[in-house]
């Protein structure tokens, strides 16, 4: 049994296919790097990690590919809890691997491209609803 989401999100299927790419940490910003579309950079003292378009990253980079993504329809209230549990629960129950990104607004939530399918459905019957792609 899945449990139901305490609030039900709205979410959307992300057209494209997504690298999660990581850097050495005193690395330069990337050339590469696309001006539109989806794209998260995060520097720390131990890495930058890129999420972005895999078309955009060069072919010698250390990345894993062959992501999709979803997007939490936003804006979310800062005061909201459990928005990521209400997600990856149901996800971790049905052995579905999650890279998760935080943005002012929203979430996003990556899965491997052939868990799409399967992830959309878990996350319907935990009670979260999904628009069309754009």
């Amino acid at each position: 049994m899945v449990p139901q989401a305490a609030v039900p999100l709205k979410m959307r299927v992300m057209d494209g296919a997504y690298a999660i790419v990581r850097l050495g940490s005193c690395c330069a910003w990337p050339e590469w790097l696309p001006e539109k579309g989806f794209c998260s950079v995060t520097r720390t003292d131990d890495e930058i990690s890129i999420v972005c378009e895999e078309r955009a990253v060069p072919p010698g980079a250390r990345a894993e590919r062959g992501w999709g993504g979803i997007k939490i329809e936003g804006p979310l209230d800062f005061s909201l809890v459990g928005i990521l549990a209400s997600v990856a629960t149901p996800l971790a129950d049905a052995g579905v691997s999650i890279f998760a990104v935080s943005t002012f607004d929203t979430d996003y939530i990556l899965v491997k491209r052939e868990e799409l399918g399967r992830t959309v459905a878990q996350l319907e019957r935990a009670g979260h609803r999904f628009g069309a792609a754009r």
